[in-house]
This record gives C-alpha cells, sequence and structure tokens, in this order.
C-alpha cells in the first residue's frame, strides 16, 4: 500500500503480508474512532494497484449519523479521489465484516476484493449471518478475503465493549 502519489512495486491484494498491510492501517484507524466513543473498526479502499484512495472510521457517534460507518466512509472518499462512484478493480479492506448496509454500497461502488478480520456474528453480511457479496442473484459478486489479523481486530473490538459496559 502507497500513499496517492506512487503504486507499490508487486502489490497484490491476494497476498498475506499485502493483506495484513492493509488490515494494520485499519486498526490503526479504528483507534481513531474509540477516541470518539464510536465503535473502534477502520476501513481502507486501495486502487489494484495498491495506491490509497480513501480510508475512514466509524462516525455514528461523533456525528449522529446512522450511516456513519468505516466502510461508507472510505468508499466515500475513494469516490471523490477517483472521481467516479465505480470503484471498479478496487480492494476495500476493514477490521469487522462489514454489515448488510456496507455489503450494499460495496456491491453497488462495484469494489472487486473486501478484506476483513473479524467476524461479526450478529450483523455479518460477508458470510457469517448473510452473504450480500456473493449473493447469485446480484449481477456483481465480490472476492471475499475473511479473518485477516482476525486475533487483533476482535480483541480491539472486545476491549472497547469490556470497557463501555464497564
Amino acid at each position: 500500500m502507497t500513499e496517492n502519489s506512487e503504486p507499490a512495486a508487486a502489490w497484490s491484494p491476494r497476498a498475506r503480508a499485502d493483506q495484513e498491510a492493509l488490515i494494520g492501517r485499519c486498526l490503526e484507524l479504528a483507534a481513531q474512532a474509540k477516541d470518539s466513543a464510536d465503535v473502534p473498526v477502520g476501513a481502507v479502499v486501495v486502487s489494484a494497484e495498491g495506491q490509497l484512495l480513501g480510508e475512514g472510521h466509524n462516525t455514528r457517534e461523533r456525528d449522529g449519523d446512522p450511516a456513519g460507518h468505516a466502510e461508507i466512509t472510505a468508499l466515500r472518499a475513494a469516490a471523490r479521489a477517483v472521481g467516479t462512484w465505480r470503484l471498479d478493480g478496487c480492494v476495500l479492506a476493514v477490521t469487522l465484516e462489514p454489515c448488510p448496509m456496507c455489503a450494499g454500497a460495496i456491491y453497488q461502488s462495484r469494489i472487486e476484493q473486501v478484506i476483513f478480520g473479524a467476524w461479526d456474528e450478529k450483523a455479518g453480511a460477508a458470510g457469517s449471518v448473510f452473504d450480500i457479496l456473493r449473493e447469485p442473484r446480484l449481477n456483481h459478486w465480490v472476492e471475499v478475503h475473511p479473518g485477516v489479523r482476525a486475533q487483533e481486530c476482535a480483541a480491539t473490538l472486545r476491549a472497547f465493549f469490556e470497557e463501555f459496559r464497564g
């Protein structure tokens, strides 16, 4: 993954080391969400060449926005960066399995691949509760790479909820 200026050499969204690096950045962003009492989830969107296009973290509490999920923020930033809502060939990485709303936005934006850390057994829509991203009745399917740095991502969420619930 690189900044907006230059693509990385030999970067691949299917290479475990590159997936882990993306989730590492997502974990950094998740920590920013926690600072505003939001559930610590972070997301990034990169081009097929590994160029960072957009990133975000949960902002529902901070902004009072029901759509203030990390994935939505990252998708919006990426669309602004490329000048279109079509994010063909792009990859989204996120610390938590996308919910149905985010999976719908991922599907609508034509993201090619999703990499995520922790499974969401209550509201996940990338294979656990639902599988919107690979729904055969839809006209676009997303390649899913689950469980990248899953223990770290889950630990971040557990620690937040333990502290939140006191």
